[in-house]
């Protein structure tokens, strides 16, 4: 019979610092007990020369402090902590992650875009198993564009980008609502930077299924999706591009405040989902894509897979 560990998530990423509280054992299906959740949106906080303001620093740290709170009221047996494309380029990222070491108790891991993406594509995989054939996998983080493709659960070609929503808006979107030229001069940057990327994964063979994950995708897709049928309590969603690409114009005419209003667009997400929505529509369209469903397991819970794996 397996041993039952409560391990402490903490996800450091661009936008939020979050811990999730899981009852894992190999072989079962993690059980999330608490969790934590903190936005900090740490792009606003970059500084000219690449380093994380003062401010962006006790922001980041203040989320910390709240986090492992709740992992000691939560008595966690082991914690997993892990910072990704905010902390990674940071100029000042290695002094923050050991601050933060020094609260969590133990050296962060830093992740690879490239880590990322694999940690993600296991955890789809193991969300919708080996029926669901090859496998392309798209995650568009706060910093960071992710796409995976493969038939097992190690893929055969994973890549991270530099296209995040919170980047993009912060490198091309200054004004609330974004001018039309500024959307513009995005999209061509995005098709720009994927270009070589796409060509590599051109040279694989076409996926069976391509799935999309985290926030940005999610929330996109409760706005221009649809919902459908399955099996257990969750919500599913199926998104094409087409309804996608029609959405995105009009959430660039509506301001941060008035897009909170509509399906699935939460406060914290409101002022990048129009740079979310571009680097979706042109990574979909590189690549060929006319659907995506969206899968609920993500980076946090690949993480996890590895980590049983590997106990």
């Amino acid at each position: 019979m397996s041993t039952t560990t409560r391990l402490g998530v903490l996800d450091i990423g661009s936008n939020t610092v979050h811990l999730a509280v899981v009852d894992a054992a190999y072989a079962a299906r993690p059980v999330q007990t608490a969790g934590a959740r903190t936005v900090v949106r740490i792009m606003r906080y970059l500084q000219p020369d690449g380093s994380l303001s003062p401010d962006g620093v006790a922001a980041m740290l203040a989320a910390v402090d709240d986090a492992m709170a709740l992992a000691r009221e939560s008595a966690v047996d082991e914690m997993l902590p892990m910072a990704t494309s905010a902390l990674r380029d940071a100029t000042n990222g290695p002094e923050v992650l050991a601050a933060i070491g020094e609260r969590v108790g133990q050296p962060v891991r830093v992740l690879s875009g490239e880590d990322e993406s694999r940690l993600t594509f296991l955890a789809a995989r193991r969300w919708h198993g080996w029926a669901a054939g090859r496998l392309l996998v798209l995650d568009i983080g706060g910093g960071s564009l992710e796409i995976a493709s493969g038939v097992d659960e190690e893929p055969d070609l994973a890549a991270s980008v530099p296209l995040g929503a919170g980047r993009m808006t912060m490198a091309f979107l200054p004004d609330d609502p974004p001018a039309p030229e500024h959307v513009e001069a995005l999209r061509e940057h995005v098709r720009a930077t994927l270009a070589p990327t796409v060509e590599a994964f051109r040279a694989l063979p076409a996926p069976d299924h391509v799935v999309a994950t985290s926030k940005t995708f999610r929330s996109l897709a409760r706005l221009a999706g649809m919902q459908i049928e399955s099996v257990g309590p969750d919500d599913r969603w199926r998104m094409r591009r087409s309804q996608l690409a029609d959405w995105v114009p009009r959430l660039a005419r509506i301001t941060a405040e008035g897009r909170t209003a509509l399906p699935g667009i939460t406060p914290e997400r409101t002022f990048q989902i129009v740079a979310g929505g571009v680097v979706a529509v042109e990574t979909m369209r590189a690549l060929g894509v006319d659907e995506v469903e969206i899968c609920p397991w993500a980076l946090r819970e690949g993480a996890i897979l590895r980590r049983l794996d590997h106990s």
